[in-house]
């Protein structure tokens, strides 16, 4: 019997020592996956560092482009009032010029007998101008002729 106890302790320190070889194994195998691990994560880290500058640079430009756009958007604002206050005075002299021209024809319509007779006088004065300048014309003519 004292071998059988022998033959279970040998067995026994066998399984053991599998056991260990491929605990051994398997920890071996975690520490590589560990090392691979870690050089991912410091690679990650790498580049999560350069993405958070480029974003913090794609910010600072992003904030530059927002205050230039607000300095031309007030810049245009003084403009669009300019153009406001253009289109007031435009909008007033065309009521003034409106006032102007119906004040003007209310006048005429009132006064269109007046312009009828001063038009019907100029046309007799013409005529009597045209009358004596051909008979100057023709007395001259007939002067030039009796020498």
């Amino acid at each position: 019997m004292e071998s059988l106890l022998y033959i279970s302790a040998l067995v026994a320190a066998i399984a053991f020592a599998v056991l260990v070889i491929y605990l051994v194994r398997t920890l071996k195998s975690a520490n590589r996956t560990l090392d691979h691990v870690a050089n991912t994560m410091a690679g990650l880290e790498k580049q999560v560092t350069g993405i958070t500058k480029e974003t913090e640079e794609l910010l600072h430009r992003t904030n530059r482009l927002a205050d230039d756009l607000q300095e031309k958007s007030e810049s245009l604002n003084t403009v669009f009032s300019s153009v406001k206050e253009l289109g007031d005075s435009v909008g007033q002299v065309n009521k003034s010029i409106r006032h102007v021209s119906d004040t003007v024809s209310t006048q005429v319509v009132k006064q269109s007998d007046q312009i009828a007779k001063a038009v019907q006088w100029g046309n007799v004065a013409i005529d009597l101008y045209s009358k004596f300048k051909q008979k100057k014309e023709a007395s001259e003519t007939e002067g030039g002729e009796r020498r």
